[in-house]
């Protein structure tokens, strides 16, 4: 290995995962992604990166020390309906047999944590079977952005890979407050980052005006209408839709709220609970950003939207940081992202894991995808079945908790 690794980001979107290698001492020599506006995006903030839009089965990449990779993520998100024949989905085994093919030293995979529950967990074992059939180690686990120092309540699944050697997985950095079990987590460390910190020192934001630019980019907001105003007036720190007098809600809040327990949609594709309008916590991590959230999350002491800029505030770009496209495209370029300082974190593990590989065993190390004493039933069933596939007689203690 050189003294600046090389890597490949596949499902590049705008860059997070490579900004954040590069921050950690990387050198990414191709990135792509089949996107043309994520294309555009990154070339804006990598020009000296090779990006294309073009990624394939028999995608030929360049000899790295690792490879990277969140594949869309969309048809296993849990914020919208999920449906497991979604073509977006078996872009999780084009990364699998990618990385098989080329066999890289190592590999970070990273997804949403509907991954381990869609289509009964199948796609766990559409990633992990041709990656340990190539003689890859890999530690998977759920982890909660936030417990590694991100302004962000942000539940992810991160995979690392180490080719004929175990590549360990860092531990969380700090605490937080403010999500289910967050405060299982940490015990002891320094406090997160919270969303006031995280928004500390920009400019004041300005409402937006078509055809107008902003001083600094992305940093105005859509100016609510009457209704609206007297909603988010009406919202404390914490509080979401579901909080308002029944008169205040959305009609499409209305809808959708009643649609969970009157119109028979099973359950796998509802979606999230709905929250609507939502004001954050000043003192706590945001909640994870969506390509929503510049519509629906409140300032937590202005009554307006968060700016776009703000959205990659708590996502950890850099304020310098470009993004091509309409607004709707900016958007969904930040909420797809690896924030990254995660990304940061977790490159520098590897690139120290990898000047000191500790042989080991293909297989599965690791799989730690809950601090809860109880797992939903899909859980449950993913657990048992990787449980059953994976794990090595006598260390099933390693599996589910």
């Amino acid at each position: 290995m050189t003294e600046h690794p090389r890597a490949v980001d596949l499902f590049c979107g705008a860059g997070g995962l490579s900004a954040g290698l590069e921050a950690a001492g990387c050198r990414v020599a191709y990135a792509a992604d089949c996107d043309p506006t994520a294309v555009k995006s990154y070339c804006l903030n990598f020009p000296r990166h090779a990006a294309c839009e073009r990624l394939h089965w028999d995608s030929a990449l360049p000899s790295v020390d690792i490879v990277v990779g969140g594949p869309p993520c969309q048809g296993f998100s849990s914020a919208g309906h999920r449906n497991a024949h979604d073509a977006r989905n078996s872009l999780v085994a084009v990364f699998a047999h990618l990385v098989a093919r080329h066999r890289p030293p190592a590999f970070l995979f990273e997804n949403v944590e509907g991954f381990l529950t869609g289509n009964d967990g199948k796609w766990v074992v559409e990633l992990l079977d041709p990656l340990i059939a190539a003689g890859y180690c890999i530690q998977m686990r759920k982890v909660n952005a936030a417990n590694y120092g991100i302004p962000q309540h942000r539940k992810r699944v991160i995979a690392l890979g180490g080719l004929g050697w175990n590549p360990g997985f860092p531990s969380p950095t700090h605490r937080a407050a403010g999500a289910p079990g967050a405060l299982a987590v940490g015990g002891g460390l320094p406090v997160c980052q919270s969303t006031e910190e995280a928004l500390r020192e920009l400019p004041p934001a300005v409402p937006r005006v078509p055809g107008a630019q902003p001083r600094l980019a992305h940093h105005d907001f859509r100016v609510p209408g009457n209704a609206d105003t007297e909603r988010i007036r009406a919202l404390r720190q914490g509080q979401t839709m579901k909080d308002l007098p029944e008169r205040l809600w959305h009609d499409t809040y209305r809808r959708r709220a009643h649609r969970r327990v009157m119109d028979g949609t099973p359950s796998e594709r509802r979606g999230g609970a709905p929250a609507g309008l939502r004001r954050l916590v000043a003192n706590e991590p945001s909640k994870a950003i969506t390509s929503g959230a510049n519509s629906e999350f409140i300032h937590p002491t202005e009554d307006r939207p968060l700016t776009l800029r703000e959205c990659a505030r708590l996502q950890t770009f850099p304020d310098d940081f470009r993004f091509a496209g309409t607004l709707g495209d900016t958007a969904m370029l930040i909420a797809n992202a690896v924030p990254p300082r995660l990304a940061e974190l977790f490159g520098r593990h590897l690139v120290a894991a990898l000047r000191r590989p500790h042989a080991a065993t293909p297989g599965l190390a690791s799989f730690r995808v809950t601090n809860a004493h109880a797992m939903s039933p899909a859980l449950r069933r993913t657990v048992e079945e990787v449980e059953r596939r994976y794990a090595p007689t006598g260390q099933r203690s390693l599996f589910g908790g």
